[in-house]
């Protein structure tokens, strides 16, 4: 079974998404080139933050030649709420100032909390019972 090891997001203001995820969601910097992207630790895997318009063009010469990617339009990334848990986040969420755009109760259970960051990308936090893992 593969793993998810790294996911990516897009921004324009790759600073101000940098400073949403660093500073509310805690996760830390690992590594950034200015204009083109921003690396952060989330758990095991990495949330990468492109912008769009620069990982939609060429590597420059002599730089590792990736794939073209971007993407139009809001992204999504779920956290697992724990060990904050729902409450515990939309706490941090309103100190922060950032509206809880949704909260949900699923079918069987667990319980989800959305918000947008700065580039509008919808970014929920959900009880791990949420998928069975």
């Amino acid at each position: 079974m593969a793993e998810i090891l790294e996911t990516a997001l897009y921004a324009a203001d790759l600073e101000q998404a940098a400073r949403f995820y660093e500073d509310v969601v805690g996760l830390p910097r690992v590594t950034a080139e200015p204009g083109r992207h921003v690396f952060l630790r989330a758990g095991r895997a990495m949330l990468l933050i492109f912008c769009p318009t620069a990982s939609s063009q060429p590597a420059a010469p002599g730089r590792i030649a990736v794939p073209l990617h971007g993407a139009a339009g809001p992204g999504h990334v779920c956290f697992a709420a724990e060990p904050l848990g729902i409450d515990g986040w939309a706490a941090r969420l309103a100190e922060a100032g950032i509206a809880v755009e949704a909260r949900v109760q699923w079918p069987h259970g667990p319980r989800s909390i959305y918000c947008r960051d700065p580039a509008g990308n919808s970014v929920e936090f959900a009880e791990s019972t949420l998928w069975p893992v």
